[in-house]
């Protein structure tokens, strides 16, 4: 993160990784099987109850993919992620943001 102590108004800049495997159901294993798809379907982040950003990645997404985004601060409250894989795995990271 950019700057968890902003001015009100500033621009904040979020990097952040998610680790999941984005298997695309498109591979084979050594058998010959089809492995199974395993993607993220979901990926938000909302300051405080303000949604910031809303992803729903598709199939062409790499394993433990990097996401970077920005976004005003107008309040004081915790930077909540949180992503969904297709069999309803829920997982989450957060940060206080406090304005200065």
């Amino acid at each position: 993160m950019s700057n968890e102590t902003p001015a009100k108004d500033e621009i904040v800049r979020v990097r952040a990784q998610v680790v999941h495997i984005m298997e695309s159901g498109l591979r084979l294993d050594a058998a010959g099987a089809p492995i199974p798809r395993d993607t993220l379907t979901r990926f938000e982040a909302r300051l405080g109850e303000t949604l910031v950003l809303d992803w729903l990645p598709e199939t062409a997404i790499s394993q433990n993919p990097y996401i970077e985004f920005t976004f005003k601060a107008r309040e004081s409250a915790v930077l909540k992620m949180t992503w969904t894989d297709q069999h309803g795995v829920l997982a989450e990271a957060g940060r206080q943001i406090t304005l200065s």
